[in-house]
């Protein structure tokens, strides 16, 4: 017998004329006309819903879901130029992006990467759009240009990453890529010599590429849509297409499909090949396999260890292997793993203990473990054997990173940063166990005037969610500040206090920030992050309700004056915030979102998310889904706050199809009269890349709509 069809709800469904106010009034005093009307061109959709009827969901823009399409690109002009004119508006602007530009534009370094008495890392100069590669003789000495990041494009939108080195530091590899692209080509330098190899391995997605001993040639991990990740090895000299397959499609007869991300690393003592199959993302399953490099590419690739449900992080000690994992301990510890013996029978070096272990790495001979105590790291040092030897202090409230070195040299790195304190890379001497500064990023940001401090706040379901709140020291708490919170809440991701140049300069204007680590992250272990899953998901949208609710209860601000703003994931976190409770906020920005959670997944990366998220298309799903999928829930006639939806093209991670539903779709629904924008970029995307004179435009317009729509 067939089910009957139920009908939900209508996306933008009432006429789009007859919601839209007359004008649009900014808190900046200004008005401007009704947005661009976009066609409505409904498109019905039938779900499968466990243990209950169809659900038919209707999709009034579905064809915006073409990016090239001509109807689709009319729409991004019409809607950027009508954002050029809310922004045309703006007379604090040009003032904005001149003290975003001091804030951005200053002199940045990278952690070094040693080799022998070499130093080789990132350096971006004050006046320059992109960073390049370095060197450096000795910790003290003269830097040396390597690779020209500037010199890479006309429009300064071309980046280069450093990627590794060989062991005897005379060849680098290092990865260029076009704008905020994930995908780039990987180039090979002799640093000698001082000139680029021929070889180039071509624009996509990699997820490992590690240098073979003596040079010879390179492993790599190839990314492909609908096939997934596949690991080859390239010969110096060889044309691509000669390139040998060692793992991918299947391993033991099991399938290695799209979701099933393969890294690829060589030891440091070149003997081994590691592959680390990351079975979803974040990974639920992480398999380790092993290949010999001294019996040759065809040996066979054995387990080290495969098919248990938990992450397994590989390190090697000489030819011994240890393994940070959450196996039978959420909070993680360190074993050191035999190969070919049961992981039962694997001895504890570093047992679980009442915090999350971060970053495990061996540097100099000891064992260095990063954990985190609410949010805060704490860096202590062991033998190979277990035994405490040490401890790293950081200087504050803030987020210090793991050790980084090689396995049997004394010289290592760590850095310093928090909200109100820019980045500071230290030295340490594992022999002696001094550290001494480095590299401090120069800044116009006086941290000394500003205070930073964690406190503890309840959510819906009684749970303690810790929360950073930073801002200039003396400023009133009566509700009458502005206040900026930023938040992500998923995939495994601690959000530590970390230094960001638009927080900075929120807090010079005087309004106060504030950071809430919501469930779905990594802050207090696995049992966190699944918080926040699945049909949990909802768990992070209550904690930023109550974060947003303790802050103006403590009379931080109140909701007219309440900006927030997330990306991606984050993005999400925006869409669920206007669409649940639109009530606790003036403004809202939203990059580069998740906002059609029924359909994200037929999109870019969106098949390998259904692993944190669900599907739409599996009945038992679809419900706890669609309860939240922001898109699906914008009701009309809604007093919604002012929005900018941020994307662009050039995302090829989240597709910007969800920004460009989700605007004329709130745009018609709204009855508040608040400007809702589209921010849509031509060169920017998902990752890091664009040139600083664009990010300081981009920041710039975000930090302006922000702060004059909470006045």
């Amino acid at each position: 017998m067939r089910r009957a069809i139920a009908v939900i709800c209508l996306v933008a469904g009432v006429s789009a004329a007859a919601q839209k106010p007359k004008q649009i009034t900014s808190r900046g005093g200004f008005t401007l006309p009704p947005p661009p009307v976009a066609a409505v061109q409904p498109v019905k959709d039938t779900y499968k819903v466990a243990g209950g009827a169809d659900v038919t969901v209707t999709d009034n823009y579905r064809y915006l879901e073409e990016s090239q399409g001509l109807e689709t690109r009319a729409f991004l002009r019409e809607q950027n130029e009508y954002t050029q004119q809310y922004l045309n508006h703006l007379q604090d602007l040009p003032a904005i992006r001149q003290s975003m530009g001091e804030l951005l534009k200053v002199d940045q370094m990278g952690m070094p990467i040693q080799r022998g008495d070499q130093y080789f890392f990132m350096h971006r100069k004050a006046e320059e759009n992109q960073g390049s590669i370095y060197m450096r003789t000795g910790l003290h000495g003269s830097d040396v240009k390597l690779v020209d990041g500037p010199g890479l494009s006309m429009d300064g939108n071309t980046s280069v990453s450093l990627y590794g080195l060989s062991e005897d530091g005379s060849l680098l590899v290092y990865g260029v890529r076009v704008g905020g692209a994930d995908e780039g080509e990987v180039h090979f330098y002799d640093v000698a010599q001082r000139k680029d190899l021929a070889e180039v391995l071509p624009r996509a997605r990699y997820y490992g590429v590690s240098l073979a001993p003596e040079n010879k040639g390179v492993f790599y991990s190839q990314f492909t849509p609908h096939v997934g990740s596949k690991v080859f090895y390239h010969a110096f000299g060889t044309p691509s297409s000669q390139d040998k397959l060692l793992l991918g499609g299947e391993y033991k007869g099991e399938a290695l499909g799209e979701i099933d991300g393969i890294g690829v690393s060589v030891s440091e003592n070149g003997h081994w090949l590691l592959f680390n199959i990351g079975r979803g993302v974040p990974a639920k399953r992480e398999d380790v396999l092993l290949l010999d490099l001294r019996k040759g590419l065809d040996s066979p690739i054995v387990p080290l260890v495969y098919g248990i449900d938990s992450r397994f992080s590989v390190l090697n000690a000489g030819d011994d292997f240890l393994v940070d994992t959450d196996w039978k301990a959420p909070l993680h510890r360190v074993l050191k793993a035999e190969p070919g013996q049961d992981p039962e029978t694997w001895a504890t070096i570093i047992p679980e203990g009442k915090d999350v272990i971060e970053n495990v790495q061996v540097v100099g001979g000891k064992l260095f473990v990063l954990r985190l105590h609410d949010v805060l790291g704490d860096l202590r040092s062991y033998t190979l054997e277990g035994k405490e030897t040490g401890r790293i202090d950081f200087p504050g409230v803030g987020s210090g990173s793991g050790l980084a070195g090689r396995e049997h040299s004394n010289d290592a790195f760590y850095s310093f940063q928090s909200i109100i304190t820019p980045p500071t890379i230290y030295h340490y001497n594992v022999k002696t166990g001094k550290s001494e500064t480095f590299y401090t990023q120069p800044s116009p940001f006086k941290s000394e005037d500003y205070e930073l401090k964690e406190v503890f706040y309840t959510s819906k379901d009684g749970t303690r969610v810790p929360m950073f709140i930073a801002g200039r020291k003396g400023l009133k708490r009566d509700g009458s500040e502005r206040l900026l919170m930023t938040g992500y809440g998923g995939f495994s991701v601690a959000m530590q206090p970390v230094w960001n140049p638009e927080f900075a300069w929120w807090m010079q204007q005087g309004g106060w920030f504030a950071l809430p680590d919501l469930r779905g992250g990594n802050e207090y272990g696995e049992a966190w992050h699944k918080a926040a899953m699945f049909e949990h998901k909802q768990n992070v949208f209550d904690d930023w309700y109550a974060a947003a609710e303790y802050l103006i209860a403590q009379k931080y601000t109140t909701p007219d004056h309440f900006a927030i703003r997330g990306r991606s994931n984050g993005g999400l976190l925006m869409g669920a915030s206007m669409t649940q409770r639109p009530d606790l906020f003036a403004a809202i920005w939203c990059g580069y979102p998740l906002l059609d959670m029924l359909r994200y997944q037929r999109f870019l990366m969106g098949r390998t998310w259904t692993t944190e998220y669900g599907s739409a298309e599996d009945p038992t799903q679809f419900s706890y889904i669609a309860k939240y999928s922001p898109y699906q829930n914008i009701k009309p006639g809604t007093k919604y706050p002012a929005i900018m939806f941020f994307t662009g093209d050039g995302d090829t991670r989240v597709d910007p199809m969800n920004a460009r539903k989700m605007t004329p779709a709130m745009q018609a629904a709204s009855s508040s009269g608040r400007p809702i924008l589209l921010h849509y970029s031509l060169k920017g995307g998902h990752s890091a890349g664009v040139s600083q004179n664009q990010l300081v435009e981009d920041y710039a317009d975000e930090m302006a709509f922000l702060w004059t729509e909470t006045k």
